[in-house]
C-alpha cells in the first residue's frame, strides 16, 4: 500500500521553528528520493527539499538553503523537514513526495510520483 503520512504542522511567529516529519510505507520509502514541496493558492507548488534514501544527496530550493534542513530515520520509514528562522512568506501547504531517486536531483514536482495530503504551517509577523 502507498501511504506518506505528513504531520507537525502549525502556527508558529516569525523567527520560530517548526519541525514536519512523513511517515512512509515502506513500497514508498524504497523510492529512492523523498522530498518536501510546499503549495499556496497564489504559486505553485514548490520543491523545497529533498534527500536520497541513503542520505548521500540532499538538495534545497533557493529560498530555504541556510534554514531548512531534510533528514531521515530509515528505522522509522519517517522523513523530517527542521524549519528554522520561519518567514511570514513560508506559510503554505507542505506535501511530503517520493520519486526515484534522480528526482533528488531535480526537485521538480512532475518527477515524484506519490504524494501526502499536506500539513499546513502558518508564519505570523
Amino acid at each position: 500500500q502507498v501511504q506518506l503520512v505528513e504531520s507537525g504542522g502549525g502556527s508558529v511567529q516569525a523567527g520560530g521553528s517548526l519541525r514536519l516529519s512523513c511517515a512512509a510505507s515502506r513500497y514508498t520509502y524504497g523510492s529512492n528520493c523523498m522530498g518536501w514541496f510546499r503549495q499556496t493558492p497564489a504559486k505553485e507548488r514548490e520543491g523545497v527539499a529533498a534527500i536520497a534514501s541513503g542520505g548521500e544527496i540532499t538538495s534545497y530550493g533557493d529560498s530555504v538553503k541556510g534554514r531548512f534542513t531534510i533528514s531521515q530515520d530509515n528505522a522509522k520509514l519517517t522523513t523530517y523537514l527542521q524549519m528554522n528562522s520561519l518567514k511570514p512568506e513560508d506559510t503554505a501547504i507542505y506535501y511530503c513526495a517520493a520519486g526515484p531517486r534522480d528526482s533528488c536531483y531535480s526537485l521538480r514536482r512532475g518527477d515524484f510520483d506519490y504524494w501526502g495530503q499536506g500539513t499546513q504551517v502558518a508564519v505570523s509577523s
